[in-house]
């Protein structure tokens, strides 16, 4: 069976991962409905602009940006070999989303490469988020602002681990997150400016969690994570997982760029500690982290 023009273009719409296509320039020519979705633009945004144009942006897990020398699209496109990685990309409203990318080259009738296709999947945990967003709403503790359970909530959330650690000695770990010098970037930017930026952080880091593990708002521009069944070295690992993609995602305000960045206090739960220890312990190491220059995360 030989598949016609439209039969092909319907199929490429309704795929579920994002699609798009370059020329040789890495300049977009096609951008799909799952794209738009996925990232956030919509297809006249960005065709005829280039891919690392204020776009997708791609950073890797150590936060280095791909768009410099290493963006698997343009080596697939310089050496015809196909290529896959997990990156994040950038969202228009300004978080990081994880994504399996996909690269090939685009060829014409004689087989001469005119091009690069990426295909990508949204690798965040949006079903369980989805379903916990709803349970939340029904009962009260989720913040109007971030959509991220509230202060309420997580506290409930830290009891009901201290109590699953004294009945089956399972352990935890929490990260106490603020944004650097929030105050002043609302007094320069304004505090609608200062609403994207907490939503963005927040996106970014929920959806670059584990779906059992709990991210709350505290207050304010400080965030606490609940990170369940992890040692100290993975705890700091992920910790800082969040704090390079912070550091490296931004929103876009009259064509500049905006970045902020996160310090973070992580610590594991000990044997006699209390929930008012852990916090306090928690805290006092995010100060630390913020006494050593800010844009770092300390483990106690």
């Amino acid at each position: 069976m030989i598949l016609d023009k439209n039969s092909c273009s319907r199929i490429i719409e309704n795929l579920h991962d994002g699609l798009y296509w370059v020329d040789r320039d890495r300049i977009i020519q096609y951008w799909s409905r799952a794209a738009e979705k996925i990232s956030g633009y919509a297809a006249a945004e960005v065709v005829g602009r280039s891919c690392s144009d204020n776009i997708l942006t791609h950073v890797d897990h150590d936060g280095n940006s791909l768009c410099c020398g290493l963006c698997p699209l343009a080596a697939t496109i310089g050496d015809g070999v196909t290529r896959e990685a997990e990156v994040f990309m950038h969202h228009k409203h300004g978080h990081r989303v994880p994504v399996s990318v996909r690269v090939s080259t685009l060829t014409d009738e004689d087989g001469i490469v005119i091009g690069g296709v990426e295909l990508f999947t949204d690798l965040s945990n949006l079903k369980a988020i989805e379903v916990k967003v709803k349970e939340l709403e029904e009962m009260a503790m989720l913040d109007g602002l971030t959509r991220l359970p509230n202060r309420s909530c997580i506290e409930k959330e830290l009891l009901v681990r201290f109590e699953e650690r004294k009945r089956f000695n399972t352990r935890f770990g929490i990260l106490f997150m603020d944004i650097d010098h929030f105050k002043i970037f609302n007094d320069t930017h304004g505090h609608d400016v200062g609403d994207q930026v907490l939503r963005f952080v927040a996106d970014t880091i929920v959806n670059n969690s584990r779906a059992f593990d709990a991210v709350g708002r505290w207050g304010g521009e400080e965030f606490l994570g609940i990170i369940r069944n992890v040692t100290p070295p993975q705890l700091k690992d992920l910790g800082n997982r969040f704090r390079l993609l912070i550091e490296n995602s931004y929103i876009c305000q009259d064509e500049d760029r905006l970045h902020v960045t996160i310090s973070t206090g992580a610590t594991n739960v000990r044997d006699d500690d209390t929930l008012d220890t852990l916090l306090k312990r928690a805290d006092t190491l995010l100060y630390d982290s913020k006494r050593a220059g800010r844009n770092c995360l300390t483990l106690g």
